[in-house]
């Protein structure tokens, strides 16, 4: 299945800016910066990944309910919500 790649957009955007937060997050390890500060950013990224995934999810089962031609059987999306979890 194809994802639309106008929907995912914001998805990309948002990866984005998480592999930013990312290189946010090496450097301030490297700077040896406050472990609080550090644990913060991390959790930002994470959060911004997951979020990606669920969208990216969300409008892969979107696309199926509409072609039920492309829809995937329930052990493909059971594999991918727990891919996230």
């Amino acid at each position: 299945m194809q994802l639309d790649a106008s929907a995912m957009t914001p998805v990309v955007n948002r990866l984005k800016r998480a592999q930013g937060q990312l290189a946010a997050v090496t450097r301030m390890l490297e700077e040896g910066q406050d472990c609080k500060d550090v644990v913060t950013q991390l959790a930002a990224v994470s959060k911004a990944l997951d979020r990606a995934g669920f969208v990216i999810i969300a409008s892969g089962l979107q696309q199926c309910v509409n072609d039920p031609d492309e829809s995937l059987d329930q052990k493909e999306l059971e594999k991918l919500f727990l891919s996230l979890a």
